[in-house]
């Protein structure tokens, strides 16, 4: 069976040595670049991009949690010193705010979609529409349910395909965790203290207030009413 890695490689981590010139289309391919280190071509607009972002303190708990587990970053004194490191923006893919603000600002120049991933974690079936839509295609209602049920964290994180630990030593080291770890939507409130909380919006809150992306910070919050309507760019 073919993995992720297989299906939808890294643009910047050519892990496999594919020629990724000669892939079939439709080629698909995963990122963390920021807009001005993606190749030049997706500003014809004929590649279809999709965004999606996170939010931060669940991206900060993430990202801790990951390097920790990964062979290739180094890994964190503590979670207080990982967090300045992320809030300076001294950390793999640079400042969170600045990554999303840059890809939006210049959403005219790529044909793009921004979604949340508290929007899929919450309503997936209507993420799924939205990027069936997205991409122009048609299912039947059986299709969309079977994509559905797939695309569902833990069916993802049970599916040797689909949860990265068949990846190498040298990359991953074993033991250590879980690519797929908890997914759920407000898990920083297990880690971080007020006072890192505090810290955080210190830095961030300002910033984000500008963004036209809202988020949930909890997985019992309703979806922001912003997010009911599609961001295409």
């Amino acid at each position: 069976h073919t993995d992720l890695m297989d299906r939808v490689p890294w643009l910047e981590y050519n892990i496999r040595s594919m020629d990724y010139i000669s892939r079939p289309s439709p080629r698909l391919f995963a990122s963390h670049l920021p807009y001005y280190l993606m190749p030049k071509g997706l500003r014809s607009r004929r590649a279809k991009v999709i965004y999606v972002s996170r939010n931060p303190k669940d991206v900060l708990v993430s990202y801790y949690h990951f390097a920790k587990y990964s062979a290739k970053i180094e890994t964190p004194e503590d979670f207080d010193c990982f967090m300045e490191r992320f809030l300076a923006g001294e950390v793999l893919a640079s400042l969170w705010v600045d990554h999303v603000e840059g890809w939006y600002a210049h959403k005219d120049d790529f044909n793009i979609l921004f979604l949340t991933y508290e929007e899929m974690k919450k309503d997936l079936r209507s993420s799924v529409q939205k990027i069936c839509s997205f991409l122009g295609k048609k299912l039947t209602e059986e299709e969309l349910e079977t994509v559905v049920n797939m695309a569902t964290f833990n069916k993802m994180r049970s599916d040797p395909r689909a949860n990265y630990e068949n990846m190498p030593s040298d990359l991953l080291e074993k033991g250590k965790g879980h690519f797929l770890r908890k997914g759920t939507v407000g898990d920083w409130k297990n880690i971080m203290t007020v006072a890192q909380s505090e810290r955080f919006d210190s830095v961030f809150k300002e910033r984000m207030q500008n963004l036209p992306l809202r988020y949930c910070w909890d997985i019992n919050e309703d979806l922001p009413s912003c997010q009911s309507k599609t961001l295409v760019g």
